[in-house]
């Protein structure tokens, strides 16, 4: 069994490169800062990305009444309840509590992957797609893209930090946004020996801003900077971190710093101590990512090909297909405002209600 899992994760992280590859390479379009009307989406002028016939699923739980065609890659439920998945390759999808509906935003827009959603204090919500930032507002959505200066339209990392900056995340390195115009954000020069990056080696994975106000960029293949009053701090496989490429960044309520790669497994950085639980050999798996703290403070994240683990102080359980899981493959980790946690995987969305997993259509039939 153990050697059939290791089989699964170097599929999957197989998977994870194609993937980043091909969405790397396509929808490069550029789009001006133009508001356009929202409206449900009618008809495909382009196909959505699409992986080659060996590497589609079958789908066991639901997709959306099939409007996710690949995975959903983040969600998101807004402070007036609103439910957003942001897919890989099918664009933005919202549940408004009567209509499940796909959003239109421009016509070559319809096969954007949207890999970050977050709502500002105003409650605009913000999208980092492949093809720019999108702002929704009053009814409207508006692209910016590097027509009005983001570094470039392929977006992994969005954050906002606590006086309103957007920090954007692109493959040409970091963009600024203070609601007009946007600035470049530089990293310093320092590269870790014979880097290795996936895509890019400005690419910024993740932007995270802590309790004291330090920024976090997690980088591809360059390990992670920190960013504090000017000054920047360099954290590598020379200093403590486990591998140079990570994932995924979060900061728990206790201030512990968790980081997710794709090589090294995950650690919990107590700010002077680095703990490696992939390498204690308490987790399975060395491609982690997804973190996401829950209502009660248990952390969960996903390790490729091993499911989900959760953290609640003490100790971890794993969860897999065997506990009802749709799939070992997950993508995306959210609770929404019920206290249920999503899963999106590549073979549908799972919820789980504190008990067990099931198909989402099962606790929520609007899914369908």
């Amino acid at each position: 069994m153990k050697n059939i899992a290791v089989k699964r994760t170097i599929y999957s992280k197989n998977l994870m490169l194609l993937l980043l590859t091909l969405l790397i390479t396509s929808c490069n379009g550029q789009v001006k800062e133009k508001p356009k009307d929202v409206s449900v989406e009618k008809e495909v002028t382009k196909p959505p990305l699409q992986f080659n016939q060996n590497t589609t699923f079958t789908q066991i739980h639901t997709n959306l009444n099939g409007m996710v065609s690949q995975f959903v890659r983040t969600m998101y439920q807004d402070t007036k309840g609103n439910y957003w998945f942001g897919t890989n390759g099918d664009g933005i999808i919202r549940y408004d509590g009567k209509t499940l509906q796909k959003m239109t935003i421009e016509q070559k827009l319809k096969s954007v992957a949207v890999r970050e959603i977050i709502e500002d204090k105003k409650g605009t919500i913000w999208f980092g797609t492949s093809s720019g930032l999108v702002k929704y507002e009053d009814n409207k959505f508006t692209t910016y893209s590097t027509e009005v200066g983001l570094q470039n339209d392929e977006i992994w990392g969005v954050t906002i930090d606590k006086k309103g900056i957007i920090w954007v995340g692109t493959t040409e390195g970091i963009s600024l946004f203070d609601g007009e115009k946007f600035s470049p954000f530089a990293l310093p020069n320092d590269k870790v020996p014979n880097p290795q990056p996936m895509l890019s080696d400005k690419l910024v994975f993740k932007v995270v801003e802590d309790k004291n106000g330090t920024m976090w960029f997690a980088t591809d293949g360059n390990g992670i900077f920190k960013y504090n009053k000017g000054e920047f701090t360099h954290l590598t496989n020379k200093n403590g971190l486990t591998d140079n490429n990570t994932a995924d960044i979060l900061q728990d309520k206790q201030g512990n710093i968790w980081i997710g790669t794709f090589n090294g497994g995950v650690s919990k950085f107590d700010g002077k101590t680095y703990t490696n639980f992939t390498k204690d050999g308490i987790i399975e798996g060395t491609e982690t990512y997804n973190f996401y703290e829950d209502q009660k403070g248990n952390i969960w994240f996903s390790a490729e090909g091993f499911g989900v683990y959760q953290y609640d102080g003490t100790k971890f359980t794993q969860f897999t297909a065997e506990n009802g899981l749709t799939t070992n493959v997950v993508q995306s980790i959210f609770q929404d405002q019920k206290g249920q946690l999503w899963f999106g995987t590549w073979q549908g969305i799972s919820i789980y209600d504190n008990q067990k997993f099931t198909n989402a259509k099962d606790k929520e039939p609007w899914t369908n």
